[in-house]
């Protein structure tokens, strides 16, 4: 199946924001800073107070009762027409992708879709209707990127991260090997195949170092925090960053300061 064409909306006044579980539990800051990009760019954020999940762990072990149980509380959270970002390729891949599969035939089947035809990864949203331009007041550095599989694949923005950094002028870029392949994280992947995961994370985190980079920005927060973790229990001369985290760090001149 051919994937639709994707037409981008016009920059709206407000978004909503979904979080994802990873974001508010290990990474609030990552959140914070597509929040503070977003509000740069004259974009007012509304943050339902009563999201969770999207139900991606569910889904991925084949548990799709317990998927749609989690999913559907997620349906009545974005009530008005205005898009929904995402600071996750994985979480925006199955809102976007899988919600409509998930409650086909169901009576909240026409729901799903209208959602999903509204979920956007929050790094694609600011560059291609938000149209954000950076200027980097950060020092030199060189940095590596990893794109997850599903921001890749589901959600079509393999391109995204690089073209954002590209506008960095005191970036370098370096390219790694076989940067299509996948972490290892997979979200119960990694717990279900704890061997293959570790061996995939090695391979990821010696492809990033012999890069040449000291650190690497990502657009997932599993990733990062596989990697990451990796990288420092085996003393790894590499750090990683969320990548909204990142931007927001060079182009707001506080590295460090959340306000």
């Amino acid at each position: 199946m051919v994937d639709p064409i994707k037409v981008y909306p016009p920059k709206p006044s407000k978004v909503y924001f979904f979080g994802t579980c990873l974001v508010d539990m290990f990474y609030p800051d990552a959140g914070m800073a597509g929040i503070q990009l977003l509000e740069r760019e004259g974009i007012e954020v509304i943050f339902p107070q009563d999201q969770t999940c999207c139900g991606q762990p569910a889904f991925t072990s084949g548990y799709h009762d317990e998927a749609r149980a989690v999913a559907r509380a997620q349906l009545e959270l974005f009530p008005e027409d205005w898009p929904i970002v995402v600071p996750s390729g994985s979480c925006g891949g199955m809102m976007r992708k899988h919600y409509p599969d998930l409650f086909r035939d169901t009576g909240h089947e026409v729901k799903a879709a209208e959602v999903a035809g509204r979920v956007w990864e929050l790094t694609d949203f600011l560059l291609h209707v938000c149209h954000i331009k950076l200027d980097d007041l950060g020092e030199p550095t060189t940095v590596a990127m990893h794109t997850s599989c599903s921001a890749r694949r589901e959600m079509g923005v393999a391109e995204v991260g690089p073209k954002l950094l590209s506008q960095l002028e005191n970036v370098n870029l370096v390219e790694q090997v076989r940067a299509e392949e996948c972490c290892g994280f997979g979200g119960t992947f990694a717990i279900r195949h704890p061997e293959i995961s570790g061996a995939m994370v090695s391979e990821k985190v010696d492809t990033l170092v012999n890069a040449g980079a000291k650190e690497f920005v990502t657009t997932d927060c599993g990733c990062l925090m596989n990697i990451d973790g990796y990288a420092e229990k085996n003393r790894k001369p590499l750090a990683g960053q969320h990548i909204l985290s990142f931007l927001w760090e060079r182009t707001n001149g506080k590295k460090g300061d959340p306000s």
